[in-house]
């Protein structure tokens, strides 16, 4: 394609739109540049070689730190915020230290939640668990109670299931309100 001002070859094409009119400017580099659009140029051999080492240095600086089950680096890691194994965890450990003590809050170890008479070996806490168990075995049996009578359209019996869903403490599902 021909420059709009030359014969030149156009090698800077410029498309604008202006109040829905489009408008195409193809333009060689002279003109170009006496229109103030700019015009990129050849990356010089010394910039490529600079990016060049820049990037083979930041390579060896990851290569350092490879687990040694995975071979997952810590530049990895940081990139995706996924560990590559378990022995990652011993691997990086000087440097996930702090980051596991910020997600805590300043704690280093990893303490979750569990109710105060789940499975501590006693009696109490194996009817607790017996206990609980019955009552999701409960409300698992009036949800499927309530549906049906929603179903059939026995609204008097599906308000009674709902009562008893709220008193139990569970929401009744959507729909059966």
């Amino acid at each position: 394609m021909k420059c709009d001002h030359c014969d030149n070859e156009a090698t800077v094409h410029e498309v604008t739109v202006r109040n829905g009119v489009k408008v195409e400017r193809h333009l060689c580099e002279a003109h170009a540049a006496e229109q103030g659009i700019p015009v990129k140029g050849v990356p010089q051999i010394g910039e490529i070689i600079k990016q060049h080492v820049t990037a083979m240095s930041q390579a060896a600086t990851t290569r350092g730190s490879a687990c040694p089950s995975c071979r997952t680096t810590f530049g990895e890691f940081k990139q995706h915020g996924m560990l590559g194994c378990a022995a990652c965890y011993a691997a990086f450990e000087a440097q996930l230290g702090p980051l596991i003590e910020r997600a805590h809050e300043g704690a280093a170890r990893h303490v979750g939640k569990k109710p105060r008479r789940a499975s501590d070996g006693s009696e109490d806490a194996d009817r607790a668990q017996a206990e609980l168990a019955e009552r999701a075995r409960r409300l698992a049996r009036i949800r499927a109670e309530l549906e049906d009578a929603v179903k059939e359209e026995q609204y008097e019996r599906a308000a009674r299931l709902r009562d008893e869903l709220r008193r139990l403490g569970e929401p009744p599902a959507r729909g059966a309100s």
